[in-house]
């Protein structure tokens, strides 16, 4: 049922891809290779009179299943999606900056829209009026009908946060992590990252990129009260790659890997040689950062 309904949106906006949706939701796979391919002729395909917008949002990603639609699971995407088709009677399918995964949350992210309407003034409190607890609309903004939300992008901020003492009130927004650390080591960990592009280390499997080169702007650790918090910045992300750069570094941290050995696990372009096992709910995308004058903004909170 729940891969029919999302088919059923897109039937409404490419009937032929729809129906192959809708035919193909016993196959899961299949499936959801339509419903990408969907987006991403909605990002490309703008018919005359459409106006393209970004919108900006913030959300506590805990009781979601990650960002991008899903067949089975309930996603920020998902529930934007809805809210913005709720309001505008009619199918609309967004396009996203960034593909956090489950339980990531964040405090900024973009996606884009297509519409040949008028936004409402009062669109920025409709949306959030149909918008879960979890999501905020912080705002809109007109742009070129060429620029994307994803590959205009110039550069993404994650920060990775946590805390040494028990604390009921961090324990969904932050890693939970008593053991005692050599914050040198991790600094000198964080700033041998800027020294790499090539990344398949960190990249979990069955990731389907092109490259796994990034080009890191900035990798350090900070201490503030009760917390350690690590900051990176990069042209680009893989899947899972600061969870696995964060997991490996707090090996360095613990004494448990050398410094030599962290170069070796870079250089060895192997997953197996990285540590994931760092929980979501630590990980925060900051800021996605665009080239200046491209966003022109329609509306705030």
């Amino acid at each position: 049922m729940g891969m029919q309904k999302e088919a059923g949106a897109f039937t409404r906006v490419y009937p032929l891809l729809g129906v192959l949706a809708v035919n193909y939701a016993v196959d899961a796979c299949f499936s959801f290779l339509i419903v990408g391919f969907c987006e991403e002729l909605a990002s490309l395909e703008i018919a005359k009179g459409m106006n393209r917008y970004f919108i900006e949002v913030a959300y506590k990603g805990s009781q979601f299943a990650g960002f991008q639609v899903q067949n089975n699971g309930h996603s920020v995407q998902g529930a934007i999606d809805h809210a913005l088709s709720t309001l505008m009677r009619v199918a609309i399918v967004t396009t996203g900056s960034s593909r956090t995964d489950a339980g990531v949350h964040a405090h900024q992210n973009f996606l884009h829209f297509d519409t040949d309407q008028s936004l409402h003034p009062q669109f920025l409190y409709k949306v959030n009026a149909i918008l879960p607890r979890d999501i905020v609309l912080k705002g809109v903004y007109a742009v070129p009908a060429e620029a994307h939300a994803r590959f205009a992008a110039e550069s993404r901020s994650y920060q990775y946060f946590l805390y040494h003492t028990k604390d009921p009130f961090r324990q969904d927004r932050a890693y939970y992590y008593p053991y005692t650390l050599d914050f040198a080591l991790l600094q000198q960990a964080a700033a041998i990252v800027s020294d790499y592009t090539d990344f398949s280390t960190f990249s979990k499997r069955n990731t389907q990129v092109k490259t796994y080169n990034c080009r890191i702007l900035h990798s350090y650790w900070v201490r503030e009260e009760g917390e350690l918090v690590y900051h990176v910045r990069a042209n680009r992300f893989l899947r899972g790659m600061v969870r696995g750069l964060v997991g490996t570094m707090l090996r360095v941290g613990r004494g448990k890997l050398s410094i030599e050995q962290f170069h070796e696990a870079i250089n060895a372009k192997d997953c197996t040689k990285a540590d994931f096992a760092v929980p979501p709910e630590g990980l925060f995308l900051m800021q996605v950062q665009y080239p200046e004058g491209l966003l022109q903004p329609v509306m705030k909170l």
